[in-house]
């Protein structure tokens, strides 16, 4: 799934991210788990007419903790 090139990839074959929705009364490991049933490839997906290509790391930052520290 990570190795997915947006450059190729048919962008109607991805799940638009803002089609997305997550009860957020479930715990964290159970919106994970919805989340990427929803999205198929948390990888590579769409964002209106954008497709988007995800990287993740294991040192837990979010992606908010990251835009707040380049910010403030």
């Amino acid at each position: 799934m990570q190795n997915v090139d947006p450059l190729t990839v048919t962008a109607d074959n991805l799940v638009d991210i803002n089609d997305i929705t997550v009860n957020k009364e479930l715990s964290k490991a159970e919106r994970i788990a919805e989340f990427i049933k929803q999205i198929k490839n948390p990888y590579c997906f769409k964002c209106g007419n954008f497709i988007v290509k995800a990287r993740y790391t294991d040192n837990g930052l979010s992606m908010e903790d990251c835009l707040q520290s380049i910010i403030l």
